[in-house]
This record gives C-alpha cells, sequence and structure tokens, in this order.
C-alpha cells in the first residue's frame, strides 16, 4: 500500500512500457511547448515560476491518510491549469517532477515518463476539462473559482492514479493474480482521499489569489463565459 500512493518507482512496470510512456511524454511535452509559447507574456512568464516553485514546495508536506496508512501531497495539475493554463501548467508539474526524481529520489528517473504521464499530463488535462466546464455554470466569484478547484483537483488526483492502473496492466512486473479491478478501487480510494487535501489546498490558494489580483488567474482571463448573440434586426414591415 505505501507504494501505491507514491511516485512510480524503478522496477515497478517493466523497461518497455516504461520506454513507450517516455516517449509519450516527450512527444507531449514537446507540443506544450510549442503550444504554450503562445500564452507567454510578461504576465504569465514569471507566474509559471512561481507556480512551479509553489508546487515544489507544498508536495514537500505530507498529510497523512489514516484510514490507509498511507501520507498524501499535493500533485499540482488542477492548480497550475487554473493558474497558467493546461500548456504551461502540464510542463511546471513536469519540470517539478524531474527535479524530484533527480535531487530527492521521489520517483525513479526511468519511470519519468511514467509519471509525467499521469501527474503532469493526465492530471492537468482533466482538472483543465471540468475547469472550462465548470466556469460554464458557476458564478465567476472567489467562491464560484473555490468550487470550480476543490471538483477539478479531486477528480484529477483519482485520474492520475487510474493512469497508474493502465500502466500496471501494461506492464506491472508482479502478478496480482488478474486482481486489476482490486488495484482500480485500492488506488481510487486512496488517491479520493488525497484529493479531498489536494482540492481544499487548490481552492484555498486559488480563491486568495482571485481577491487580490483576478488577473493572474489563467482560467478567469481564458475562459470567457458564453454570450448570447445579439438579436437581428427585423428589415421591412408584414405585409
Amino acid at each position: 500500500m505505501e507504494t501505491l500512493a507514491m511516485h512510480i518507482s524503478n522496477g515497478i512496470i517493466n523497461g518497455p512500457v516504461a520506454g513507450i510512456f517516455a516517449a509519450v511524454a516527450l512527444a507531449a511535452l514537446t507540443f506544450c511547448v510549442l503550444r504554450g509559447r503562445r500564452d507567454l507574456d510578461d504576465r504569465l512568464a514569471p507566474m509559471a515560476g512561481l507556480v512551479a516553485a509553489f508546487i515544489f514546495a507544498v508536495q514537500m508536506l505530507n498529510f497523512p491518510i489514516f484510514t490507509a496508512g498511507v501520507s498524501g501531497h499535493l500533485l499540482g495539475g488542477a492548480l497550475a491549469a487554473l493558474l497558467v493554463g493546461p500548456w504551461v501548467g502540464a510542463l511546471c508539474v513536469s519540470v517539478v517532477l524531474i527535479v524530484q526524481a533527480l535531487v530527492f529520489g521521489d520517483g525513479g528517473v526511468a519511470m519519468l515518463g511514467l509519471n509525467i504521464t499521469n501527474m503532469a499530463l493526465l492530471g492537468t488535462a482533466a482538472a483543465y476539462l471540468l475547469i472550462a466546464g465548470l466556469l460554464r455554470v458557476l458564478p465567476r466569484t472567489p467562491t464560484g473559482l473555490a468550487v470550480t478547484a476543490f471538483v477539478s483537483a479531486l477528480v484529477s488526483v483519482v485520474v492520475a492514479s487510474q493512469g497508474f492502473v493502465v500502466q500496471y496492466w501494461l506492464g506491472g512486473t508482479t502478478d496480482l493474480g488478474g486482481n486489476l479491478t482490486g488495484l482500480a478501487g485500492t488506488m481510487a480510494g486512496v488517491h479520493l482521499l488525497i484529493g479531498i487535501g489536494e482540492g481544499l489546498i487548490t481552492a484555498t490558494t486559488v480563491a486568495t489569489v482571485a481577491k487580490v489580483r483576478p488577473d493572474l488567474v489563467y482560467a478567469l482571463r481564458a475562459l470567457r463565459p458564453a454570450t448570447a448573440p445579439a438579436p437581428v434586426p427585423a428589415v421591412g414591415g408584414a405585409r
């Protein structure tokens, strides 16, 4: 159980599958770099550095999950997507994961492609899709943004955990005896609890930024509310 709630370590997934996901992660991050360059400006560039530093610092703080006997920490996909957008956000989380693996040994270096795919790509993408949908129906206020942040963070953590289940199904090095459903349920349950903690941290952080500097919240700038089309004036009269 302690292994399941951590970044994937070397040896948990076999080499060929790890190599495939390394290629997938590299291709996706290359696309994020190309796409993110369109968003970078004098406001977003320094914000991206601050977001990466904040995620790195907060990930050092673990909160215990007493019912599961493990601890969890912020993944950061939803937070990054809200503040700097999905493309730059995925890059921010990836940088944090690379530094953690190389410097602190948090997750195997050979498993970086797997961890980046789950936490930086799947987590951020799932979060941003929810953010885009929720901000169309919820008020664009600090409270509405906090609800959006909480829900998107919670779901993104669970989605990232199920990415590991798929990867283990493809190349897990330990035979589970066909009990993949049990693995999926365990991962979902543990990370649902972790997601609640992540949701609270993300909601508090984003709501605070929105109250002070709403212009720094990417989601509020980029996701404009839908506007009804202007009525077309009638031409001529009825006969």
